[in-house]
């Protein structure tokens, strides 16, 4: 029997359905075999990150993220800065309920949140041969990395070159003074109606405590330093307790601002280049984040003479060429992401060797990232020669002491060292015993 011929246009619909058909099969065959990646579905990740009100920091990162949406169209970021404070504190909350951003930014002073579990490891995500060996280490636990280290930051004493004029001083050659004439330039400052350094306590837990833990480490050398910080070697040592001394002795000199205890580490900047004016800033090189904006926005002065002199050397220092090295604002992935893999490209792409080279140019300051200092080239290339040169020789410790202190050892840390003894509230022996007994019990 002849078959009944069928329409052409029936013929059409019918082929379009095996079409359809074969497709579906052959896409969830393709689905089911093994090493076959997913098809990408459109994700929309949630970044936050401090920074809000340091606009090159902020310009960078918004750049970036432009740049891997226009280069990975099947992830958005919905990117929110967020005021460190406040980011801690919604992190701490929403990591415990699933409601945590796909990323956000930290500091390796809370490896803690990776200890706990509320990390993704970063080591299958990003190349982690594109970050400095130091910079891993800070976000390192239990064999994996945790985090993408953005910033790194040295601790400087950055300082006003007309106001040291203005009361007849002269830097040495090799820009460290010593115990004598670091004594002698704070008097004369402050018989100058000057106040020698700006320094602000009031929203952070550790500037108070920089000039200190600098002249500490150039004291002991680091090994005893790193004793010190977790609790191998006493406050009470008779070398912390000289160094100590002398510190106390320059706090009674008045080398602090009465208001440090209230004022923020963001008015301490403008203490320093605008009003009143202070001599001395011991600050991260994370200084330039708010100084190199315009005046308008809170940067210093365009004509503002700013210098970078070295820590001054105790007698009798161990080493005077140790500098404090340190990892400051990193992404993490939150380890609960529904969003990972848009994440992990997110996080991929600031870990390039090229992007480690526009943040020292735009942000004027250290990465964990590798560059390539060939290729740098910025108009403020004077500061960062006068960086590199302070840096020339040096001896690195990595970290701060808050990287390395925790639980009610960094509480009493903060408390004490950071905000009573340089405030003049406490005596050496009282803040050495404090610091003792609080890190003892720590472990």
């Amino acid at each position: 029997m002849t078959p009944f011929p069928r329409s052409p246009a029936g013929s059409g619909r019918a082929a379009a359905r095996r079409s359809a058909a074969a497709a579906i099969a052959l896409a969830a065959a393709l689905l089911a075999l093994p090493g076959t990646p997913a098809m990408a579905q459109p994700q929309t990740l949630t970044m936050w990150s401090h920074w809000p009100d340091e606009a090159s920091k902020r310009s960078f990162i918004e750049e970036r993220v432009k740049q891997f949406e226009a280069a990975t169209p099947q992830c958005k970021v919905n990117l929110q800065f967020v005021q460190k404070a406040d980011l801690y504190t919604s992190v701490k909350t929403s990591v415990r309920t699933g409601q945590a951003p796909d990323i956000f930014w930290l500091e390796p002073d809370e490896i803690a949140f990776a200890k706990s579990g509320y990390l993704e490891p970063l080591d299958k995500y990003i190349d982690l041969a594109n970050l400095e060996d130091w910079a891993k280490r800070a976000w390192t636990w239990n064999g994996k990395v945790y985090a993408m280290p953005q910033e790194a930051y040295s601790v400087e004493l950055y300082y006003n070159r007309d106001l040291m004029k203005k009361i007849g001083v002269t830097p040495p050659a090799g820009m460290q003074m010593t115990q004598a004439q670091f004594t002698e330039m704070v008097k004369r400052s402050v018989a100058a109606g000057i106040t020698p350094t700006a320094t602000g306590v009031g929203d952070r837990p550790y500037p108070g405590a920089y000039f200190l833990q600098e002249i500490l480490l150039r004291k002991l050398g680091t090994e005893d330093y790193e004793k010190l910080l977790t609790g191998k070697l006493p406050f009470q040592d008779p070398r912390v307790i000289e160094a100590m001394t002398w510190v106390k002795q320059l706090v009674d000199a008045g080398m602090f601002p009465r208001s440090m205890a209230t004022m923020k580490l963001g008015e301490s900047h403008y203490y320093f280049h605008t009003n009143p004016g202070a001599l001395m800033f011991p600050i991260a090189s994370w200084y330039t984040g708010r100084a190199f904006v315009a005046p308008e926005k809170g940067g210093q002065p365009k004509d503002f003479a700013l210098g970078l002199m070295k820590y001054p050397a105790m007698d009798g220092s161990k080493c005077p060429e140790c500098k404090t090295l340190a990892v400051g604002g990193s992404y993490v992935m939150y380890a609960r992401s529904k969003n990972k893999e848009c994440a992990g490209k997110m996080l991929s792409s600031l870990a390039t060797v090229e992007n480690g080279n526009k943040w020292m140019e735009s942000v004027l300051l250290q990465t964990g990232v590798r560059t390539d200092p060939s290729r740098i080239t910025s108009i403020y290339a004077p500061y960062f020669k006068e960086l590199q040169e302070r840096g020339a020789g040096a001896r690195y410790f990595i970290g701060t002491p808050l990287h390395y202190m925790s639980g009610k050892c960094g509480d009493t840390f903060a408390q004490v060292l950071n905000r009573a003894f340089p405030g003049g509230l406490v005596s050496v022996n009282d803040a050495a015993a404090q610091m003792d007994a609080a890190c003892k019990a720590a472990g």
